[in-house]
């Protein structure tokens, strides 16, 4: 897997790219995963991932989703 770097700048302004349906603040888990991945896609940018970088990114995007879900106040089960 290669990943390129994002294409707006970490310090432009926030609705310069975010979606405007982000309007609420995000759950600190979600922002904390959300960090993760950035630092480690931008690490990896341009570069083949091992498998082990693939499966650190599937389980922090789990997490990331998983966070935003709960924000969100849906109900999440265990199957």
């Amino acid at each position: 897997m290669v990943l390129t770097p994002r294409l707006t700048q970490p310090n432009a302004p926030a609705h310069a790219s975010q979606p405007a349906h982000l309007a609420q603040p995000a759950h600190p888990a979600a922002v904390e995963a959300n960090e993760a991945i950035r630092a480690l896609v931008d690490a990896r940018a341009g570069q083949d991932w091992s498998s082990v970088e693939s499966a650190a990114y599937e389980v922090l995007l789990i997490e990331w989703a998983a966070a935003t879900r709960a924000a969100a106040g849906d109900i999440i089960e265990a199957a």
